[in-house]
């Protein structure tokens, strides 16, 4: 598993499969978007307007990479 986070954005990357595959994008609420990939998995969840959602600290222990440039396309 692996967190980003795109301070530019506000954008929170959950990415729940290290495996590249095709994804079809479904968003389930306003701010949340589901990646889901081979066999109806979900592989990767998007949090919009993460900072109004959440706070980054409360993730801790879980270790997670905050995105200095805009580098996500």
């Amino acid at each position: 598993m692996q967190i980003t986070y795109d301070v530019f954005r506000d954008l929170l990357y959950i990415r729940l499969d290290d495996q590249p595959q095709p994804v079809i994008n479904r968003r389930v609420s306003e701010n949340v978007v589901l990646d889901i990939g081979e066999g109806d998995r979900i592989v990767g969840i998007e949090i919009l307007d993460a900072s109004e959602s959440l706070v980054l600290e409360r993730l801790l222990p879980v270790r997670f990479q905050v995105l200095q440039e805009a580098t996500l396309a």
